[in-house]
């Protein structure tokens, strides 16, 4: 939370445009509110990427896992015995 919390103000810092102007000796900046629209539904679709990819690995390693350990649904009896 506290990241979404800090990525706010960089957003807004990356949506204003500074111009110089040397002849006045003048600087403005001004903001696009459509620049910084663009670059929120881009964090927006990077952190759902993200999290698929988050998804997709777990899904896999738990797949892993469970073929590892294989099915306990009352073997445990019988292989108890048998390592005795």
């Amino acid at each position: 939370m506290r990241i979404a919390i800090a990525a706010i103000p960089l957003l807004l810092l990356g949506a204003c445009q500074v111009s110089k102007d040397n002849a006045n000796g003048t600087t403005s900046v001004t903001y696009n509110s459509d620049l910084a629209e663009n670059a929120a539904a881009d964090v927006g679709n990077t952190v759902q990427n993200v999290a698929n990819d988050i998804g997709s690995d777990v899904k896999n390693e738990s797949a892993k896992v469970q073929n590892k350990v294989g099915d306990h649904n009352g073997n445990s009896q019988a292989n108890a015995t048998e390592n005795k």
